[in-house]
């Protein structure tokens, strides 16, 4: 995979206030995507005490969370991480298509940066691999996503 960045730095980098709503469940992989978030964000500049972690108890309360931080009005971007590794039932796929659903529902119903930080795997092998301590971190790229998106927003705002 090549390296994601940015194409700029954000305009206005030092008041960028960042909340990440990160899932319980399946720990192990998003305290990984965690990681991978705030190492993005403090790299490119977001001072760690502009970043504020949520933690929900699951994928499918990710959205009302990331709903509930962007009307605060408190924060530049919402990041939302996520895992879910498929099983024997269709739990799976309600939980994915409904957690993706409201995700971005959020971003559009609230105009404002909503990164989508969910997993869908097939097993625990593909989520140790996307949330690891190397490039292939979603929680990094949904971070950068984030830093990206308010760039090209604020660009259009013309700030």
């Amino acid at each position: 995979m090549s390296e994601f960045r940015p194409s700029e730095k954000i305009l206005d980098i030092l008041e960028a206030r960042v909340a990440v709503i990160a899932a319980r469940w399946n720990g192990e992989i998003t305290d990984g995507l965690l990681s991978g978030a705030i190492k993005a964000l403090t790299r490119h500049g977001i001072a760690q005490n502009n970043i504020e972690i949520f933690r929900v108890p699951g994928a499918f309360e990710l959205p009302l969370a990331s709903q509930r931080a962007a009307r605060t009005g408190r924060f530049s971007a919402v990041i939302s991480l996520g895992c879910v590794i498929r099983g024997d039932t269709p739990h799976f796929d309600y939980v994915c298509s409904e957690t993706t659903r409201g995700i971005g529902q959020v971003s559009l119903n609230e105009n404002l940066p909503v990164a989508f930080g969910l997993l869908t795997t097939d097993n625990l092998e593909q989520s140790l691999e996307r949330s690891g301590d190397n490039s292939e971190n979603k929680g990094e790229e949904a971070a950068l996503t984030a830093l990206e998106m308010l760039t090209m927003l604020q660009k259009m705002d013309g700030s």
